[in-house]
């Protein structure tokens, strides 16, 4: 009975040991793989085995990009102002085995690099530069911090820096300064609101004019065209009425004509003219000779009749 139990022990141990040689990479990860204390393989995803007693994992690797917000570290800019900054870092395992033999703690190490990187280029840097340079700062960080970690196989993939905190005296002035700013603007956009609207009242007003004076100028030309218009059709009503006169003397001449009077009709015709003639206002009147034969025939006609 003691054999059997033995060799079933013996069995369950060796399955154990087969069973904790076998392993199984997941996604995104490696397995870093010593055997006899010396580097043998770097495992990548799927099924591996490992030699019992003799291999052993020296480090399991996460190549997944990771983050890493580091606290303010304090920094001096080039005009003496000490401010507070902390950083960001976006960073990805390339190489687990320069990453399990590069460095001791890479962690610290970056933050370490990370803030003297970050004293070095905000000391040539003044305070408002500093302020308004963050892309830049980003870029020159990254750009240094990739170079310095590419040993350890880590690749700084981007570097944000978080907060830029000056002292509360800069601050201070700085809200002053700022406040100071919005009144100005807010002086400039009223008085530019002033402008507008004073030229849009002038713009207002003169074409106000310009209409009315046009108004008036329509009104004179239309005034002007009446009184054409008036003045036409009186001339074309006495050119009809002296037109019907000669019409109307034409048809007497001419009946008068066709009648065929005799000399004394005519002599009579003329001394009524004549009579006409001296129903105005004149002083003087010159009668021609032939008139007074007229005259002289009237009277002795008008005798004749007397005595009858």
């Amino acid at each position: 009975m003691g054999p059997i139990i033995a060799a079933i022990v013996l069995i369950v141990l060796v399955l154990m040991i087969i069973i904790s040689c076998i392993k199984i990479v997941p996604q995104a990860h490696a397995v870093v793989v010593e055997r006899l204390g010396g580097y043998l393989d770097t495992w990548s995803v799927g099924l591996h085995f490992k030699v019992p007693f003799i291999d052993r994992i020296a480090k399991r690797v996460n190549l997944k990009e990771q983050v890493v917000d580091f606290p303010p570290q304090p920094v001096i800019t080039k005009d003496n102002v000490t401010m507070q900054i902390d950083t960001v870092v976006y960073f990805q395992i390339t190489d687990p085995k320069l990453f399990a033999y590069g460095v001791e703690n890479p962690i610290m190490a970056i933050e370490n690099l990370t803030a003297t990187t970050l004293r070095n280029i905000i000391g040539d840097l003044e305070l408002d530069e500093t302020l308004t340079s963050r892309e830049t700062i980003n870029t020159k960080m990254r750009a240094s911090l990739d170079v310095a970690t590419d040993p350890w196989g880590i690749k700084v993939n981007r570097v944000e820096l978080k907060n830029i905190i000056p002292p509360q005296a800069i601050q201070d002035a700085m809200e002053k300064q700022m406040k100071a700013e919005r009144e100005r603007r807010e002086a400039i956009l009223k008085a530019e609101g002033e402008k507008k609207s004073t030229i849009l009242v002038a713009e207002g007003k003169k074409e106000s004019a310009i209409l009315d004076a046009e108004a008036e100028k329509q009104a004179a030309i239309l005034r002007a065209e009446a009184r054409k218009e008036a003045t036409i059709r009186e001339a074309e009503g006495q050119a009809e009425a002296i037109l019907k006169i000669q019409q109307a003397n034409a048809d007497g001449l001419r009946f008068l004509k066709e009648a065929q009077p005799d000399a004394g009709v005519l002599q009579l015709k003329s001394l009524e003219a004549f009579a006409k003639a001296a129903d105005g206002k004149a002083t003087k009147i010159i009668i021609p000779s032939e008139i007074q034969g007229v005259a002289g025939l009237a009277k002795s006609v008008v005798e004749v009749a007397s005595e009858k």
